[in-house]
């Protein structure tokens, strides 16, 4: 059952990253040497409850798709789906309880702690029941569905079409694709979906979301004056003598806090695959590093920006909301559900369900600096500050780092300005603001990653400037 988690995490995590930062892991991550067998059980049953429940309710797949194509099999693990309360329970030992995730209205699914039992579930943070995704679907792309495709001319579209097969061949680019679509001048020019999924169906982001959270800090930075350069990024660093009050939230946006961290491990996996808290383990985590010196790919790094934007905000019933109705609400993302800890802390290195297109109408977000039907959400040149390096930058020659976005400028020949969320398994939207075209890759790739930065240089090859 080892294998099980520590297969899982490591694509979560492993693949999220560009070829050069995978080669600094050299272990397998999410599963330690002193990890007790009770340990790893119950992170497996942890990570099969969450993709069941986020899944089914958060993602509107088939129970078909997730046992088939991705979660490997239950083994000895014991599954029960209660679909009236949306509520999954997997058994994995005979001294403790079931680990326990519950869907929440809008919140998405919620995992208890390990050791928790059904009575605890009264404690989840709620909003109001009456409180649902606005229905935008009649309305015009982007923000709803309609009128969103516009046909090339004949040339243009063969060739347009013939990379977007490719993409889907496992072989030209890699990876297992389950979506893609093209837009040029905002509007979609290509799109394609595997069989098992759909316009409205949505899969983990996983890292992708890391990029959703950057917009969350933006939109804090202009409605709640969050300020990213104030040392002591969260209120329980500013005791005086305590070496983490010279962590800004910048230094989290640029993964370059120095707080420590084992990859896909410690404290990520305990807070992903036990039910811990992000106040309990990440916040309590200490220096490796100077703020400012090292880059090194932490998701913790996200989760405490979401806490800053949090003690920023700092009203709960508005927080709980605050990514819905502050960003993806506003610009038709109402099929991108993003999910918290039992403590009310948005998980937002990962843990977020999302569609192919919504995916696309985030990239023609950030095309427009922020601004939708008019309305700024974000502060002006934010979408630059995002895309611009960071003083520290991973090894290699592979990928730049912005802030919580990946830089693809000088990879495959793309344009200068390229840009990207990325995730595990192979999730993309490449930006690319010279030509006004949003790239959109979702997989879910195994062994074998996507060549994402060549397939929008293609694609950018064959359509007309």
């Amino acid at each position: 059952m080892r294998n099980f988690v520590s297969t899982i995490v490591f694509a979560v995590v492993f693949v999220a990253l560009p070829a050069v930062a995978q080669q600094r892991l050299a272990a397998p991550v999410g599963v330690r040497p002193e990890d007790t067998n009770s340990y790893v059980a119950s992170a497996n049953a942890s990570l099969r409850a969450v993709a069941l429940c986020s899944g089914l309710w958060s993602g509107g797949q088939t129970r078909e798709l997730i046992e088939k194509r991705i979660l490997p099999p239950a083994g000895d693990l014991k599954t029960e789906i209660d679909e009236s309360r949306r509520i999954v329970q997997v058994s994995y030992s005979a001294t403790m309880p079931p680990r326990i995730v519950i869907w929440r209205n809008v919140l998405g699914c919620a995992q208890l702690p390990a050791g928790a039992t059904l009575d605890d579930a009264k404690n989840l943070p709620q909003v109001s029941p009456r409180l649902h995704a606005p229905a935008l679907d009649d309305r015009s792309w982007p923000t709803g569905d309609r009128d969103a495709t516009v046909e090339l001319p004949s040339a243009e579209k063969a060739a347009l079409d013939r990379l977007v097969d490719a993409a889907f061949d496992g072989k030209t680019y890699g990876g297992i694709t389950w979506g893609v679509i093209v837009v040029k001048g905002g509007k979609i020019v290509a799109e394609r979906y595997d069989p098992d999924f759909g316009m409205h169906v949505g899969h983990q982001t996983h890292s992708a979301a890391k990029s959703f959270a950057a917009s969350m800090v933006g939109i804090a930075t202009k409605k709640y004056r969050l300020d990213i350069k104030r040392a002591g990024a969260l209120e329980e660093w500013r005791r005086p003598g305590d070496p983490r009050g010279r962590i800004t939230a910048e230094h989290l946006l640029h993964m370059s806090s120095g707080l420590y961290g084992e990859g896909g491990g410690s404290p990520q996996s305990d807070i992903y695959f036990q039910g811990d808290t992000v106040e309990g383990r990440a916040v309590t985590n200490h220096l490796d590093s100077l703020p400012g010196t090292r880059f090194l790919y932490n998701p913790p790094d996200t989760m405490l920006l979401m806490r800053a934007v949090r003690q920023a905000v700092h009203d709960d019933r508005k927080f709980l909301v605050y990514p819905f109705e502050e960003l993806f609400w506003k610009i038709g993302m109402t099929r991108t559900t993003t999910s918290s800890d039992w403590n009310g802390d948005f998980l937002m290195s990962g843990q977020t369900y999302s569609t192919a297109r919504d995916f696309a109408r985030f990239g023609l977000f950030y095309l427009a600096d922020g601004v939708w039907n008019g309305e700024r959400i974000l502060p002006e040149g934010w979408a630059k500050y995002v895309a611009t390096p960071s003083p520290v930058q991973p090894a290699g020659n592979g990928p730049r780092y912005g802030a919580q976005f990946w830089l693809y400028g000088s990879q495959a020949g793309l344009p200068a300005d390229a840009y990207s969320p990325n995730g595990g398994q192979g999730q993309y939207a490449m930006i690319i603001p010279s030509r006004n075209v949003v790239v959109v890759r979702r997989g879910i790739d195994e062994a074998s990653g996507f060549k994402i930065a060549q397939f929008a240089a293609d694609v950018l090859g064959v359509l007309a400037p």
